[in-house]
C-alpha cells in the first residue's frame, strides 16, 4: 500500500495532557457543535441485543439453534451490533489481557515511547488516526498490534513490559480469532451461503487479524470531544472486550445514539463494512463513537477481522437478483483501509462511495 511514512505534526499524548491536570480542552480535541456530544439525542431505554452462544457452540436442540440463528440475523440487519456471552474464550483470560494492558498504560512514557508508530503501518503505540494536517483529533491513545497473517506478525513490536503481556496477548488472539471463525460460518449459514463462504472471501487461511487497544484518559470537557469519532468500521467484522467498569461505546439507532451497557464477560460484535458488502447490505455496518467522562478512564480493546488485502470484496452472487442488483462496486481491502490511513475516519463515507449507479 502506498501510505504516508510519517505523522504531519508532532505527536502529543493525550494521557500526559490528562495527567498534566489541565482545565481546558485544547482547540485541537474540540468537536464542531454538531458532533459533540452534548449536540445529540441519547436513548436511556434501548440496548444492543445480547445473545447466548452455547446452544451454537456447544450443541442443542434444534428449536434453540434456530432461534439463536435468528436473533444474530436479526441484530446483524437491525443492528449491526450484538453482545455475546457462552462463547468459549475464559473469561479469567479475558480479565487478565485486560489488566495488563491498562498496566502498560501505567508505564512511565519514555517506555511507552519505544513503541512509537508512525502512518506507514500504524503498528505500536499512537495518540491520532489520518495524516491530514489541523485535523481535530479524538481524546485517547491507543496501541495496534498484528496477529495475521502470521507473515505480517512480529512479536518483537508487542510490549515487552509488562512481563506477561506478549504470552497473554498471543493466547487471548487465538481464541478470539478461533470465535471470529466460528462467527463468520453462523453468518454464512443466516445469509443462505455456504457455510465457508465468508472465511473463503476473505482469504481463508490468509485472514487478516489485529489488535486494537484503546486508552481514554479522564477528559475535563467530556461534552466538547470524544474519545473515537462517530465511523463504521472498515473491516469484516470486530470482537470488542470493552472496559468492564465504565460505558463509552455508542451505537447509532435512527436519529438516536445508544449508550451499550456491557454484560459481564460478554464480548461486543459489530459488522464491519466489508460484510455489508458482500450481503448486498442484507447486513449492515452502522455508525458507533466513544464519549468519554471527567471521573474515569477507560480501556478497551478491539479485535478487527479482515479480508486478505489483495482480494477483490464484492456482493455474493447468490445475494445478487433480479431484485436486488448488485449495490457495490468491486474494491480490495487494501484500497479501502487507505482512505481510513490518510484521512482518518469519518462516519459511513467511504462505504457510501462504493455504491453502484443503478
Amino acid at each position: 500500500m502506498n501510505c504516508v511514512q510519517s505523522w504531519p505534526e508532532p505527536i502529543v499524548r493525550v494521557q500526559s495532557l490528562s495527567d498534566s491536570g489541565i482545565r481546558l480542552l485544547p482547540d485541537r480535541y474540540i468537536k464542531n457543535p454538531s458532533d459533540r456530544p452534548s449536540a445529540t439525542s441519547i436513548s436511556t431505554h434501548a440496548d444492543i441485543p445480547a445473545i447466548d452462544l452455547r446452544p451454537l457452540l456447544c450443541g442443542g436442540d434444534a428449536a434453540r439453534r434456530r432461534e439463536t440463528l435468528d436473533r444474530i440475523s436479526g441484530a446483524c440487519s437491525e443492528w449491526g451490533f450484538f453482545q455475546v456471552v457462552n462463547h468459549g474464550v475464559r473469561p479469567e483470560l479475558m480479565r487478565s489481557v485486560r489488566k495488563v494492558w491498562r498496566e502498560f498504560f501505567y508505564l512511565p512514557l519514555e517506555e511507552k515511547q519505544l513503541y512509537a508508530n508512525s502512518p506507514a503501518t500504524y503498528e505500536g503505540y499512537g495518540s491520532r488516526l489520518g495524516v491530514e494536517k489541523g485535523a481535530k483529533l479524538d481524546w485517547g491513545d491507543y496501541f495496534f498490534l498484528n496477529y495475521l497473517p502470521e507473515i505480517v506478525r512480529d512479536e518483537n513490536n508487542w510490549p515487552a513490559t509488562p512481563q506477561s503481556c506478549r504470552e497473554l496477548v498471543k493466547e487471548y488472539s487465538e481464541e478470539v480469532v478461533k470465535l471470529c471463525g466460528n462467527l463468520m460460518k453462523i453468518l454464512s449459514v443466516n445469509l443462505g451461503l455456504e457455510e465457508d463462504y465468508l472465511e473463503k472471501a476473505f482469504g481463508g487461511k490468509e485472514v487478516g487479524a489485529c489488535l486494537r487497544v484503546n486508552y481514554y484518559p479522564k477528559c475535563p470537557q467530556p461534552d466538547l470531544t470524544l474519545g473515537l469519532s462517530s465511523h463504521s468500521d472498515p473491516g469484516g467484522m470486530t470482537i470488542l472486550l470493552p472496559d468492564d467498569d465504565v460505558s463509552g461505546l455508542q451505537v447509532r439507532k435512527g436519529e438516536q445514539w445508544v449508550t451499550v451497557k456491557p454484560v459481564p464477560d460478554a464480548f461486543i460484535v459489530n459488522i464491519g463494512d466489508q460484510i455489508q458488502v458482500i450481503s448486498n447490505a442484507i447486513y449492515k455496518s452502522v455508525m458507533h463513537r466513544v464519549i468519554v467522562n471527567s471521573v474515569k478512564e477507560r480501556v478497551s480493546l478491539a479485535y478487527f477481522y479482515n479480508p486478505k488485502g489483495d482480494l477483490l470484496i464484492e456482493p455474493a452472487k447468490k445475494l445478487v437478483t433480479k431484485d436486488r442488483s448488485a449495490l457495490y462496486s468491486p474494491m480490495t481491502f487494501d484500497q479501502y483501509r487507505l482512505f481510513i490511513r490518510k484521512g482518518g475516519i469519518c462516519g459511513k463515507s467511504q462505504v457510501e462511495s462504493r455504491i453502484c449507479s443503478q
